[in-house]
């Protein structure tokens, strides 16, 4: 029960229980054939309402006490005697009662309805035997007596039941009033994490492209060299205020994640190494496979990847070719960035510190691996590879 045992076992189990101790202990009562067959038909009845207690718990206590009241009374109008075992039936439909009958008033019209053909049972006893050992009376009352005992244990047994399920529901509210309180926890951070990014990152970027465009306005007083500077620094500008946009959008509101740019993949490396070729560096790209057969998330990864080791590589390896693969091996994409030795001193201090970081969690999310370290020439290596259909959900 409760899970543990299939409800036919426990119905069976019960059953035996129940019914077999009155067949074994009636031939020390009474061997008689009238006394057996009155044991035989109310046992009968009594395995029926008893598997049907749960389903109508009243109309299977009000069979069954009426199956009691027949065999006690046919059986002493015939001058035999049943097991005083008879009652045990009887105590479990009233345990049933008490545990499945939740309303008050269907429990007290039973027990009336009850109560009235117990009176009536008696009378008829008494009318359809002239033995004083057969015409019951106190002995009956004395077996009935702890009857409703059985009733109270079902009774506590269901309010215990009630209890434990209003704890749970308390419980489950508790825990969603929890969960509802950091999820509007998380959304103001969020929320206040992109009004600082918009009045610092955003403004910044806003006085790049501006200053940038004006370059680019004036370029006829500049050299081939810087107007070619100018035009990539106010195209890397744009880009950069447009995702910059989008990531707000997604910061400010989860569900309003679709963003307003087309999102960068393997198709954009082309123009992503042009852009490292603009701004003074050596670059080469090698693809072994077909974009539209990677996944936009991988795609979206490998570009960032790709993104993230550039920058590093002009700042901190300025003038050193660097070499991009991106292959599908064994069910997964392979992208790998290589630069050489640097060509002349990289910035002092340049970037956060986070890049490696960034990637490797970007790639860890998609269930993948990524690898990064020197070359034995002085050059550093990224190996970044993901599958190309999820592991875990």
């Amino acid at each position: 029960m409760d899970g543990r045992w299939p409800r036919w076992g426990a119905d069976a189990g019960l059953v035996v229980l129940t019914f077999l101790p009155a067949l074994l202990s009636q031939p020390y009562v009474d061997t008689s054939g009238p006394a057996w067959a009155s044991l035989t038909v109310y046992e009968t009845v009594g395995v029926g309402v008893l598997l049907l207690r749960r389903r109508l718990p009243i109309t299977a206590f009000v069979v069954g006490f009426v199956a009691f009241l027949g065999a006690l009374v046919g059986s002493a109008g015939a001058g035999t005697k049943l097991s005083p075992l008879v009652f045990l039936p009887l105590a479990v439909l009233l345990y049933s009662l008490g545990h499945h009958v939740a309303s008050r008033r269907r429990t007290v019209s039973a027990v009336l309805g009850v109560s009235v053909l117990s009176v009536a049972g008696l009378w008829l006893n008494r009318m359809t035997t002239d033995s004083g050992d057969f015409q019951g009376g106190l002995d009956v009352l004395a077996a009935l007596a702890p009857m409703p005992l059985a009733w109270a244990m079902g009774f506590a047994a269901r309010t215990r039941q009630e209890l434990l399920a209003a704890a749970e529901r308390r419980a489950a509210d508790a825990r969603r009033a929890q969960a509802l309180e950091a999820a509007q926890a998380t959304q103001r951070e969020r929320t206040r994490i992109a009004g600082e990014m918009h009045d610092v990152v955003a403004h910044s970027l806003t006085l790049l492209v501006v200053h940038a465009e004006t370059l680019r306005a004036r370029g006829g007083e500049l050299p081939d060299w810087a107007r070619a500077q100018a035009d990539g620094l106010a195209a890397a500008g744009r880009q950069s205020s447009g995702e910059l946009r989008d990531l707000l959008r997604v910061l400010r509101d989860p569900a309003d994640a679709v963003p307003l740019r087309p999102v960068p993949g393997l198709g954009e490396l082309g123009a992503l190494l042009d852009s490292h070729r603009t701004a003074g560096g050596t670059a080469g790209l090698t693809m072994g496979i077909a974009p539209e057969s990677v996944p936009g998330p991988v795609q979206l990864a490998a570009y960032r990847v790709v993104q993230e080791a550039l920058v590093n590589a002009r700042r901190h390896a300025p003038g050193a070719p660097v070499r991009v693969s991106v292959d599908g091996v064994a069910g997964e994409l392979r992208c790998e960035v290589v630069n050489g030795r640097a060509a002349r001193r990289g910035t002092a201090g340049a970037g956060v510190g986070l890049g490696l970081v960034t990637m490797e969690e970007r790639v860890g999310a998609l269930d993948g691996a990524l690898t990064a370290g020197p070359t034995r020439d002085g050059g550093f290596r990224v190996v970044a590879t993901m599958p190309l259909e999820r592991l875990h959900v």
